[in-house]
């Protein structure tokens, strides 16, 4: 049985991401945030991780992406799946008991729109849906509700006011599977890999990026995501964190190696199945 470590309790959507990649004998590992799921798994190599990314409506998790680049970490995986957001109160609550609702900060942009009619409703953030989830199941006040999603509601004994409360119906966040590369059983993934994952700085020089671009177009290898961050305490220089697709591993390995050149500090955070 693999243990998993996710950011958040039972019943979070990390929970849900787990089972569908994993399967329901995964054996799941709470974890406050990021940051110390992270030391974690650093700590022990045992540890695998699901770990959002990213969300097509409130955009991507900035601070995983430095969390992964300064970890000792690799991308074994995807899981992409499609986020149902649920008004969850405790029984017996109608709309207009609710005077707060409570969840992560991403439930909440999610939802934004839903709570419009509503302006005597406060949004409040807070570490995670399932775990508000269940503060508000232990609290039972029918002034505080929470945005979560179906299992959540289920385990913490909440009732769903109103369903599927998200203002994008088509709201996937994707997930990363992470695994420590000083792991003794490491996961294979190298023969069946069409996606890989870099992170790196690029030459202040005109048309730097220009040209990593055009070499790995020329080997036919496609783009799905491009996305910079500042290097602190360097004006005006950025790390650029990248996922491609390919066909070809040998043509995609034969890429990397033209790039590499043109960057500085180049980084596989992992080469994996798309999902």
């Amino acid at each position: 049985m693999k243990k998993v470590i996710i950011q958040g309790i039972a019943g979070a959507f990390h929970d849900i991401a787990v089972k569908k990649y994993f399967g329901n004998e995964a054996d799941i590992v709470e974890c406050p945030t990021f940051r110390e799921q992270f030391a974690a798994m650093k700590r022990d190599p045992e540890l695998f991780g699901m770990v959002a990314i990213e969300n097509t409506v409130a955009g991507s998790i900035l601070s995983n992406y430095t969390l992964l680049r300064e970890s000792e970490l690799k991308i074994i995986g995807e899981q992409k799946m499609h986020i149902d957001q649920h008004l969850a109160v405790v029984p017996g609550t109608k709309i207009e008991d609710i005077k707060t609702v409570e969840s992560h900060q991403m439930a909440l942009r999610q939802c934004e729109e839903f709570f419009l009619p509503y302006p005597h409703i406060k949004l409040v953030e807070s570490t995670d849906t399932a775990s508000s989830a269940k503060r508000v199941a232990a609290n039972k006040n029918k002034s505080v509700a929470t945005i979560c999603g179906d299992l959540a509601a289920d385990i913490y004994g909440l009732e769903l006011l109103a369903k599927n409360i998200e203002t994008n119906k088509k709201n996937f966040t994707r997930f990363l599977v992470l695994q420590n590369q000083w792991a003794k059983d490491k996961v294979q993934t190298q023969k069946t890999a069409d996606k890989a994952s870099l992170v790196f700085s690029l030459p202040h020089r005109e048309g730097s990026l220009s040209k990593v671009l055009t070499i790995l177009s020329f080997y036919d290898i496609n783009l799905t995501k491009i996305q910079s961050l500042p290097v602190v305490g360097q004006e005006w220089q950025y790390l650029f964190y990248i996922d491609l697709v390919f066909d070809d591993y040998l043509r995609y390995k034969q890429s990397i190696d033209a790039i590499i050149p043109l960057t500085e500090e180049l980084k596989i955070l992992g080469e994996y199945k798309e999902n």
